[in-house]
């Protein structure tokens, strides 16, 4: 095995956002590109003797080529093993179990999560650490630094790999090994292990119908096998279950606008389904909804932890819950209830990651349709599903009723995020410098039924690392506990996304059949009057509403 050092002009374009790097695909094929980023990476590592890293990705275009690239540079760095999903797709909850389950060094996860992929469509690239998470910033920052600097990086001249055929490829005399695995089955094995699949088995054969959108996604093969061959469940419950490297033309982000054939389906009167569930490119995400009757994420985890001594792998409790800043606070009343501990953390999965390998929490979750718990370190979207399955068949409720009795001894926080997606990037700029000039005379002021109590830029101190996280989001508090959020995204590649987040906390059961938009009508206004976004951008109407 030769190893060839390549001289290389280094890209200032590659810091890491919350999960990754992501670009289009064009960015990623320039000479260099992807090498650059995975050297510095690899540089910023301790490679130990015999490490072992996880390989794969959700299977988008530019996938296979950028496995054969990884392989490559990680025996010419130092790696013995490389573990790979076979055909290269690898969800990012399975890898996340990968690698706690054979205890490699880490990780690198092809995705670009939601995004669209294809020739003129996305690309992504991120490590995970050896907890199974992603890496936390002081790695993320190391890696941005190395890669404005990089001269050179190292790659193996070895044939490509067959990743489509089980088993083990052998190089340099036993001193490096490429194996194919069997991700599916390692997956739904622990599937097996955590949920009540008896239970669910029998609420599928009992006339119980459930309709599952892969979103021509990751989640396909895993589907086939938990639902189909393990729980019983019809072909016909499953749909674009066949990975594509272009996600069928379609935008593979589950929620109400992107999974539109899903959405007809289940709000399409008496004869839909009584269940319905969609994930997302690399599988981290999950949208549930029920006969006419959409799930929001907060009110989803807020359920899963109420319910979640239904579920044996949590039989004896859970030790707490976690949830990203702009989700709304419907889990905060089940902790209290349940007198367990809430944290309130930035977006991005890696700040959950601390708390739960501390065993702070046992549950987590995100507004952008992302739940999981300590299983792995990662959103889990057929986690998320298996769970409302399993809580289903335990209560032998709907899931309208379900929500409907939980907000009944709750109370409902009422939410909403609106999505302005590809913006200008100095338009949402402008957005964002306004509201915050805006700050010292906010206070005190009111808006219709509504009277401003204080208002920030949202900051993290991570207790168990010690970590200072600054400018995670614009929030305006209001003093009945309704509030605003506003925030740029760091998951698109073209231009900017302002998210705006909506929640108001409604007691009364009278109200609780309302619309989400209708009864946030009010809230809806004064966030673009506070932030004058249809005057600085141009943009009448959101892209995404959910």
């Amino acid at each position: 095995m030769q190893i060839q050092t390549i001289k290389t002009t280094a890209f200032n374009d590659q810091k890491p956002g919350t999960s990754g790097l992501r670009k289009k695909v064009k960015v990623f094929q320039q000479t260099g590109y992807l090498e650059n980023f995975v050297q510095s990476i690899f540089d910023t590592l301790d490679v130990p003797d015999n490490a072992t890293l996880a390989l794969g990705g959700d299977g988008r275009y530019f996938n296979r080529q950028a496995i054969q690239i990884i392989v490559r540079m990680a025996a010419a760095n130092g790696f013995a093993r490389v573990l790979v999903g076979q055909a290269g797709i690898l969800s990012t909850p399975a890898c996340s179990h990968i690698i706690r389950k054979y205890k490699t060094f880490g990780g690198i996860v092809l995705s670009a999560s939601h995004n669209q992929g294809g020739i003129n469509g996305d690309f992504g690239i991120k490590y995970n650490i050896s907890n199974g998470g992603p890496a936390p910033e002081k790695i993320t920052d190391s890696i941005f630094d190395l890669s404005k600097k990089i001269t050179e990086y190292k790659i193996a001249d070895l044939p490509e790999v067959d990743v489509d055929t089980l088993g083990q490829s052998i190089f340099n005399d036993g001193k490096f090994t490429v194996e194919v695995i069997d991700a599916v089955q390692d997956y739904a094995d622990l599937m097996q292990e955590l949920f009540d699949f008896s239970a669910i088995k029998k609420l599928l054969s009992s006339g119980f119908k459930m309709q599952f959108d892969a979103m021509h996604a990751v989640t396909g093969p895993y589907a086939q096998e938990i639902f189909v061959n393990r729980l019983g469940a019809s072909e016909s419950s499953l749909m674009n279950c066949i990975p594509s490297e272009d996600f069928g033309g379609g935008h593979p982000d589950p929620n109400l606008t992107y999974a539109e054939d899903l959405v007809k389906i289940m709000f399409a009167g008496e004869s839909s389904p009584d269940f319905g569930a969609a994930s997302d490119g690399d599988g981290d995400r999950n949208m549930i909804l029920g006969k006419n009757f959409f799930v929001t994420p907060s009110d989803s985890l807020a359920v899963l932890a109420a319910n979640a001594t239904l579920v044996p792998a949590y039989a004896n409790g859970i030790a707490g819950v976690a949830r990203s800043m702009p989700t709304s606070g419907a889990v905060d009343r089940v902790a209290a209830k349940l007198n367990i501990p809430c944290y309130e953390t930035p977006t991005g999965w890696k700040f959950f990651g601390n708390l739960m390998d501390a065993g702070k929490v046992t549950l987590c979750g995100e507004e952008s349709f992302g739940t999981s718990s300590s299983h792995v370190r990662e959103k889990d979207g057929l986690w998320a599903v298996l769970f409302w399955l399993n809580v289903l068949a335990k209560k032998g409720m709907s899931v309208e009723q379900i929500l409907m009795s939980h907000w009944a001894e709750f109370g409902r926080n009422v939410y909403s995020r609106h999505d302005y997606e590809a913006i200008p990037t100095d338009a949402a700029n402008t957005v964002i410098a306004h509201i915050k000039s805006q700050f010292p005379s906010l206070p005190g002021q009111s808006f219709g039924g509504y009277k401003v109590k204080t208002c920030d830029d949202f900051s993290y101190h991570d207790s168990i690392d010690g970590s200072i996280s600054h400018n995670q989001g614009i929030r305006i508090l209001f003093e009945d506990g309704s509030r605003i959020v506003f925030r740029l995204s760091g998951t698109g590649t073209e231009g900017a996304t302002i998210r705006i987040y909506l929640e108001a906390f409604d007691p009364e059961v009278k109200n609780h059949h309302l619309d989400a938009q209708v009864a946030l009508a009010e809230m809806i206004q004064i966030a673009l009057k506070i932030s004058e976004l249809k005057e600085r951008t141009g943009r009448d109407t959101p892209t995404v509403i959910t």
